[in-house]
């Protein structure tokens, strides 16, 4: 249901007319995500709190694209992204 389209105030003799249009909200992060010390060898969880829920994200590491994969899962819960780092190791400081 939406609250967009053509509203009309009608006197009999003469009509008012508005178009509304709705915009929806930009996403936005509403909790950052938290810096992680960790031995190697661990799994590291990182995650962030969106404003919505399946919004498409990507994760990055130093700019390059992370990928679902043995080292990395990715998966979203809610509005909860999270990324988790398996058998961690020096490289993924």
């Amino acid at each position: 249901k939406t609250d967009s389209g053509l509203y009309t105030c009608d006197i009999g003799t003469d009509v008012a007319k508005s178009k509304v249009s709705i915009q929806e909200k930009p996403t936005e992060v509403v909790k950052q995500l938290e810096d992680k010390t960790a031995a190697a060898g661990q799994d590291i969880s990182l995650s962030c709190e969106l404003s919505k829920p399946d919004v498409s994200i990507r994760w990055y590491k130093d700019g390059k694209a992370i990928r679902k994969s043995q080292k990395y899962d990715l998966h979203q819960e809610g509005t909860r992204a999270i990324l988790i780092i398996h058998d961690s190791t020096v490289k993924d400081s």
